[in-house]
């Protein structure tokens, strides 16, 4: 499977629609957040989340090393201004990334670590959906930029950065 997803016609094709269809997500979710009446706020979602830590069955927290994080890096919610930002700037260019397939293994990687972190705060949505289509690009590798402007920004970037140049055979 993996080597039919990094190989064949085919699969870049059905790669380079799901990236397509997953940038358009990421751009709309950020575009609306970032001209938002009175800018985003994610600290009612961030206060919701440190207060009402997801929880494993026998109640107790499902990802305490997550509730935290978020407790340090928000001085247990009171400065949600960094995060605010990040998640609307990190959805648009996540989001303009895939839909150009500009440095796409990159942007299929931070829109899985938004929406792990996202699924972490107890916001279920469209994360495995989204996790699901953002995993099968990374496995993809290459492939999944194909059809896009990484056809000429991979190259020009091995060509430049020597850890690059190595390709890596699974």
């Amino acid at each position: 499977m993996i080597q039919w997803l990094r190989n064949s016609k085919i699969a870049m094709w059905i790669l380079t629609i799901l990236r397509v269809y997953l940038g358009y997500q990421w751009t709309i979710d950020g575009w609306n957040k970032i001209t938002a009446k009175g800018g985003f706020d994610a600290s009612d979602l961030i206060i919701g989340a440190i207060k009402n830590p997801v929880l494993t069955p026998e109640k107790t927290p499902a990802f305490p090393w997550y509730d935290w994080f978020l407790n340090v890096a928000t001085n247990h919610g009171q400065s949600t201004a960094a995060f605010s930002f990040l998640v609307s700037w990190g959805e648009l260019l996540v989001g303009l990334g895939l839909l150009f397939g500009t440095l796409t293994l990159a942007a299929a990687f931070f829109g899985l670590v938004m929406n792990f972190s996202y699924l972490g705060a107890g916001v279920v949505s469209v994360n495995p959906t989204f996790i699901f289509i953002g995993a099968l690009l990374l496995i993809g590798g290459y492939n999944s930029g194909k059809i896009g402007l990484d056809h000429w920004v991979t190259p020009f970037l091995r060509s430049k950065i020597p850890f690059l140049q190595n390709d890596i055979k699974l």
